[in-house]
């Protein structure tokens, strides 16, 4: 989404205006043990070839940092936990959608080295392949996608790594339950062997409702994710199904992303897609298809929720054949 430049005074002003009446609702939240939790999406930070999911490596460090001052950075499973048990302090998770290169030459050691825990989904095809995007494509541009050995780096540093389809496909318009099979589970399970660890998590394409049948969320859990997630907005409280975790957009614009991640009182009107389970989203992994112990399930949260830093591990980006550089200062240019 663009910005209409008249539009972000107004929308900052309302932001100021109604940020007394924001804090006095979490610190009611946090007293009842029911505070929001929000979880972000982005796709690609560059300050190359911007296109309308592309951040800036400079806003991109600025909103982590605002972040990281305000909320517990949690992991997806923290996220979990903190709506089957109640959260009574502000939390966030910062994940990613699709598996753009450039996300290795900034934004994941920017993380690594901070500790914030993310969640990195990729789409199968274009990574074994190593073609481009096709909403790429349609802009004239071919950016590059990432590696299996960065995954697995990406992995070893501890990022999560999650299942996004195998094409990148429109699970909305998928009609065949075999087709949706394959998009979901069947690619994540090659994901899985192909990483050599589990893959815990799944991210619908496009994420909106239209995107997201009913079927798609039965083949998930059947297969045995931990989780979906959408991007329809929306926030997750206390008490909300653990398996349907909501995502809202990671704004370049500031005022936007400001108003996105303080719980604004016109988003709490977004409704949840809702499916009557037999039972709750599982404590633990349902399923493990290789014997390699799971990095992420093995560090656990602190007190607070919040993964401790030293598990995020920037040593797994040092390596020249990792293709990952190592450099945390954002481009200083406008």
């Amino acid at each position: 989404m663009r910005s209409v430049p008249w539009k972000m005074p107004l929308l900052g002003g309302y932001y100021l205006l109604s940020l007394p009446y924001r804090r006095w609702q979490m610190r009611r939240w946090c007293a009842e043990d029911r505070a929001p939790i929000v979880v972000l999406f982005y796709h690609r930070v560059a300050d190359v070839d911007p296109v309308p999911w592309t951040i800036g490596t400079r806003r991109f460090a600025h909103q982590m940092e605002w972040l990281q001052e305000r909320f517990d950075m949690v992991t997806l499973e923290e996220v979990q936990r903190r709506l089957r048990e109640g959260n009574s302090r502000p939390a966030a998770h910062i994940t990613f959608d699709d598996g753009y290169a450039e996300n290795c030459e900034f934004a994941i050691p920017f993380l690594v080295e901070r500790g914030i825990p993310c969640t990195y989904f990729v789409t199968l095809r274009n990574v074994t392949h190593q073609v481009p995007f096709p909403h790429d494509v349609k802009l004239g541009k071919q950016f590059p996608v990432n590696t299996m050995l960065e995954l697995r780096n990406m992995a070893d540093a501890g990022v999560e790594i999650g299942a996004h389809t195998r094409t990148h496909a429109d699970l909305g318009k998928v009609k065949r339950r075999e087709s949706l099979y394959d998009e979901i589970a069947r690619a994540g399970e090659e994901l899985e062997q192909l990483l050599g660890r589990d893959v815990r998590y799944f991210a619908f394409p496009f994420g909106l409702k239209t995107n997201i049948p009913r079927e798609g969320f039965t083949i998930a859990r059947e297969f045995g994710y931990r989780a979906v997630v959408s991007a329809y907005g929306g926030y997750n409280f206390p008490g909300d199904d653990p398996f349907h975790i909501q995502r809202v957009h990671g704004d370049p614009e500031m005022p936007r992303f400001q108003n996105a991640v303080s719980f604004d009182p016109r988003k709490m009107r977004v409704s949840r897609i809702e499916h009557d389970w037999e039972c709750e989203a599982p404590a633990e992994p349902p399923k493990s298809h290789n014997d390699t112990a799971d990095l992420h399930s093995q560090a656990r949260p602190g007190a607070s929720g919040v993964l401790p830093s030293q598990t995020m591990d920037s040593s797994a980006f040092e390596s020249p054949l990792c293709g990952i550089g190592v450099s945390t200062s954002p481009n200083r240019s406008p």
